[in-house]
């Protein structure tokens, strides 16, 4: 068994719950239960897990099996039956206890590449049953050969309050390393000079046996002289506290160079329950000409140990301070707004993790836009809870207030629709991500193009399929109508694919068929495709 993913992994905005096992870089592999037990729930989605299965088990864990191509013929009936009945291709389905008892080794699936997958895989958990949070699989005795100790790539030291600098600098340095005498050391065994409070992250990963995929750390302590500074280790958390990973790392030097530093500090806002900080939350704050050495220990699932090591010492210094007098301060404890008289950003209390010094400003956009840009702090800062945004729109006319949708725009001038509602001459969303943002419309329907239909003749025996796309609001329904009933359409957002197979049960073969396909984007703008063929 060789995995390309581990518990509590750093993902984009989330922790991984699972691991991810290999299946060969192929489908349809055939998926056994581990154990004795009932299917609780069935999903079926278009992102996440895709197909998914749960299973209770009476030891009171439940197992998650995502990602799958096919259910077994049984569950299979059971979930069309049941898309049918409720006109949807996504379903997410409470099964009764007594309707699907699995054993031990049972083939309930084919594995697959469904949903938000990035390549064929089986995507597995094990999670608590009455708390619903995962647990570490790893800990229960998988086939998984890991031998290798975490590597460490480099150091990053960051400067946390305003008369804080590290090596005479006041932005955080990152610091390359080097392996020798059993442990890593920084690159030319500097002791770097430093004031003030400072924190310190390390990147890392974990790597096991048989496989190249970097994989997540399980422990963390940092010490300083040998005392306890920080500790954490990841063998369950809640979903609910999934997405203060954007705190557990720093956060703008993800934004910004992609690379995930993880924190031995603790910010005020982050509510993970996981560290053990001794009552110093991780941050150093070194005396005056006082070197001091610090030592980082890391461990993977298995107890592969990892260490780093390498001394500070306190150097301050004179400067003088740069304060400006319209500098807006947002506080994490509170509900926090700014506004002016075509723009308005509202943050409530329990989305930051920190206090900062909220920058805003705007310039005139094209004539293309409904608005000026405007520049919201920057990305940099991430938001636990959604913050609420509003902008006055620019000669908008009355016919394309319905159309309006507000849009943050990237580095390279792409557009990424966020929503947004007209409300009393404002178009107001909500968003997790501060940036730069305008106001445009989309009046433009959805594209269909058929992929198994020429000339009202299909190319295909079992099926019939369709790319569908959309150039900004996106795909919000899709319907298809097959001699005017209701006809299911699995949904492959990554490849933009639209599929219909073809059901004896609910399909009259050798005859001709009238099929009539719609797709609608979130302005309500509407693209027809229709067509008769024989089958």
């Amino acid at each position: 068994m060789f995995l390309s993913g581990s518990f509590a992994e750093l993902r984009s905005n989330h922790f991984h719950s699972g691991i991810d096992i290999k299946t060969q870089g192929t489908t349809g592999l055939p998926i056994y239960t581990t154990a004795d037990g009932y299917i609780s729930r069935i999903s079926v989605s278009p992102s996440g897990f895709g197909n998914a299965l749960y299973i209770n088990h009476p030891n009171g864990t439940t197992t998650v099996y995502g990602h799958l191509q096919s259910f077994s013929p049984a569950i299979d009936k059971y979930v069309k039956d049941k898309q049918y009945k409720n006109f949807s291709f996504r379903v997410d389905l409470q099964v009764p206890e007594y309707l699907f008892p699995v054993k031990q080794n049972e083939e309930i699936a084919k594995s697959g590449n469904s949903g938000s997958s990035g390549g064929p895989h089986l995507h597995f958990e094990i999670r608590d049953s009455k708390t619903e949070e995962p647990l570490n699989p790893l800990k229960y005795n998988f086939p998984v050969v890991d031998k290798i100790a975490p590597k460490i790539f480099s150091v990053l030291i960051v400067p946390l309050s305003e008369d804080s600098h590290v090596n005479y600098g006041q932005t955080q340095r990152s610091y390359p390393v080097v392996f020798y005498d059993g442990k890593y050391h920084l690159k030319n065994n500097p002791t770097l000079p430093v004031s003030g409070k400072i924190g310190i992250a390390v990147q890392t990963n974990d790597y096991l046996d048989g496989t190249y995929n970097k994989c997540g750390i399980n422990l963390l302590q940092m010490s300083v002289d040998e005392e306890t500074y920080f500790m954490f280790q990841l063998n369950r958390f809640s979903f609910d506290n999934s997405r203060y990973i954007n705190s557990h790392i720093v956060y703008d030097e993800y934004i910004n160079s992609k690379r995930r530093f993880i924190k031995t500090w603790i910010e005020p806002g982050n509510q993970l329950p996981i560290y053990n900080h001794n009552g110093t939350t991780g941050i150093i704050s070194p005396e005056q000409d006082n070197t001091q050495v610090v030592e980082i220990k890391l461990q993977d699932s298995y107890g592969n140990t990892s260490a780093i090591s390498f001394s500070i010492k306190g150097s301050f210094k004179n400067r003088q301070e740069n304060i400006s007098e319209d500098k807006v301060t947002f506080n994490y404890t509170k509900e926090n707004r700014f506004d002016t008289d075509s723009f308005e950003v509202i943050i409530p209390e329990g989305a930051l993790y920190e206090n900062f010094n909220f920058e805003y400003s705007k310039k005139s956009s094209s004539d293309t836009f409904y608005s000026s840009y405007h520049f919201i702090h920057n990305k940099t800062v991430p938001l636990h809870t959604n913050a609420t945004i509003r902008i006055k729109p620019n000669n908008l006319p009355d016919e394309l207030k319905s159309k309006v949708i507000m849009a943050n725009v990237d580095k390279s001038g792409e557009l990424y629709a966020v929503g947004g509602e007209y409300i009393n001459g404002w178009v107001e969303t909500k968003t997790r991500t501060l940036g730069t943002y305008v106001l445009v419309v989309d009046t433009i329907a959805p594209t269909i193009m058929p992929l198994s239909m020429e000339q009202n003749a299909l190319t295909e025996s079992s099926r019939i399929r369709f790319k569908i796309t959309d150039d900004l609001a996106g795909v919000k329904a899709i319907e298809g109508l097959l001699d005017g009933r209701w006809a299911l359409f699995d949904y492959d957002p990554k490849t933009n694919r639209i599929t219909h197979y073809f059901d004896k049960e609910r399909f009259e073969f050798n005859k001709r068929h009238e099929l009539k396909l719609t797709i609608t984007d979130y302005r309500e703008n509407s693209a027809v495709y229709e067509a008769s063929f024989w089958k």
